[in-house]
Parts: C-alpha cells; sequence; structure tokens
C-alpha cells in the first residue's frame, strides 16, 4: 500500500512538471518594459507558467528564436530578409506580431540650449561631419556623439531613418541599452543620444525633429519623422501559451500595459 502511494505521488509530481508550461522571451529593450510588465500580469493570471524576459538587443532576441533558446523575440525592427531565410531553413516562418508603435527621441543633456534639429543636422553630427554645438548656435563646446550598439533595433531604425546608409562616426560611444543612452547624455553636457519613448525622463532633454516633439500625439498624426512599429515574433503561427501570451498583450489589458510604459497603443 505504502509503496502504491509512492507511485501515485510520483506521477502527480510527473503531471504536475509536464502541466507547468515555460515562456521564454528575448531580445530588444526597447520593448523590454512592456514584455516584462506584461508578462508580470500573464503570471498572475497563470500562475502555474515559468516565465522570463531577457534583453539583449532585437539581433540577440532574433538570433535566439532562430536557435530555438527562445519562444518570442522582441525586436525593434523588423526581422531582415537574411534572418527569415535563415529561419526558414530551421524549418519555420518567423510570425511577427506589432504591439506598440514608438517614436526615437533625440535627447541632449539639459542644459543644452537647442530645442530643434532637422534630419539633414542629425546626420552630420552622427557622421562627424558637424562637431561642435557652435554650428547649430550654441557654445563653443564638443559634440559628444552616443549611439546604440550594432546589436540594437533601435541602431538599425535610427541608422535607416537619419543616416540613409552613410557611416556613423567612429568617435561615437556605443551603449548596450536605452537605460545607458539615457544615463551617458545627462552626464555630459555635450552629449546627444537616442532612446525609446518610454525611457524618455526629465534628466535629459528632447529636441523636436523636423518641427514636431516625440510623443504619441504626433506619431499619430505622423508628423514625427523618427517613429517605428515595435514587434514581438513567435517560431510559426503561435500555439499554446505562447498563443496567449501574444492575445494577452494584444487585449485591452496589454495595451492599457503599453501606453503606461510610455508607449503607444495599436489597438
Amino acid at each position: 500500500m505504502r509503496k502504491l502511494v509512492g507511485i501515485l505521488s510520483i506521477l502527480t509530481l510527473l503531471e504536475f512538471a509536464l502541466a507547468k508550461g515555460q515562456i521564454v522571451l528575448q531580445g530588444s529593450t526597447t520593448v523590454f518594459p512592456i514584455a516584462q510588465r506584461c508578462a508580470e500580469e500573464f503570471k498572475r493570471l497563470h500562475p502555474e507558467v515559468d516565465i522570463s524576459v531577457r534583453g539583449g538587443g532585437s539581433g540577440v532576441g532574433i538570433a535566439g528564436l532562430i536557435d530555438g533558446t527562445c519562444d518570442i523575440a522582441n525586436a525593434s525592427r523588423p526581422m531582415k530578409r537574411m534572418e527569415i531565410e535563415e529561419a526558414k531553413r530551421r524549418g519555420f516562418t518567423p510570425k511577427g506580431f506589432v504591439i506598440a508603435r514608438d517614436a526615437i527621441a533625440v535627447i541632449v543633456h539639459r542644459t543644452n540650449p537647442l530645442d530643434e534639429i532637422t534630419l539633414e543636422g542629425l546626420k552630420k553630427i552622427y557622421t562627424g561631419q558637424i562637431t561642435n554645438w557652435k554650428a547649430f548656435g550654441g557654445p563653443d563646446l564638443k559634440i559628444v556623439v552616443v549611439s546604440r550598439d550594432t546589436a540594437s533595433g533601435t541602431f538599425e531604425v535610427f541608422n535607416k531613418l537619419v543616416l540613409k546608409g552613410a557611416r556613423l562616426t567612429p568617435r561615437a560611444l556605443y551603449q548596450a541599452s536605452n537605460k545607458a543612452v539615457l544615463l551617458a547624455v545627462s552626464k555630459s553636457k555635450g552629449a546627444i543620444g537616442y532612446i525609446g519613448l518610454g525611457y524618455l525622463t526629465e534628466e535629459v532633454k528632447a529636441l523636436k525633429v523636423g518641427g514636431a516633439y516625440p510623443s504619441k500625439e504626433t506619431v499619430l498624426k505622423g508628423t514625427y519623422p523618427l517613429q517605428r512599429p515595435l514587434f514581438m515574433y513567435t517560431r510559426g503561427e503561435p500555439t499554446g501559451l505562447v498563443k496567449e501570451f501574444i492575445e494577452f498583450v494584444l487585449s485591452e489589458k496589454g495595451q492599457r500595459i503599453v501606453e503606461q510604459m510610455g508607449f503607444i497603443p495599436v489597438k
């Protein structure tokens, strides 16, 4: 009888382990706060599910999706053709979901007198053609160019929209996250950088670009030029817990979280 009880206990534990699901999200540091908060709420609704959220950048998340080390890749840029082709070679076609919209805010130190910059002016700064703020009517102060690292989707989108194929100045200081860019710019009077809208704080000053400040309103009106969709990618059409999580992010509750995190809902 004792042996039978022991066997039944083991079977119960095995059934529980099998029933207990797991979701791993990885990638964009821009999407990270949305994913983290949604994961917390999803976990509250499904306490039996293990769910983890990791950063590293869009490229890292997409590589993890292709390799099978994560279930959902968070990305602040669309997947590249070569990434999709590699995924197909691995046996699946990635499925992308636009879960939010974002403005890439151009930021400077709070004491910088500049209020506005053009796309052409940004390009000249980030390619190294202009290296002093006096060229914009500011103080005689060296410009410290702060950029996201090459694994970042924000880096890719900024380069496409601003540099348009031109080479980034070799003097640029690469940072691994939005928070790191924010910190670097807040500590250096000559610095300029760019971050996702949800990371914008009073520690720095956001510039107008093309006559518009980065905001929900200017993104929806289409007047702010540095805007982009934010994605979650899955390994083909999602099923099971992954499907449930994506549905939660796109639900009314999930989209409220998107707005609470400082980004723009898509629903």
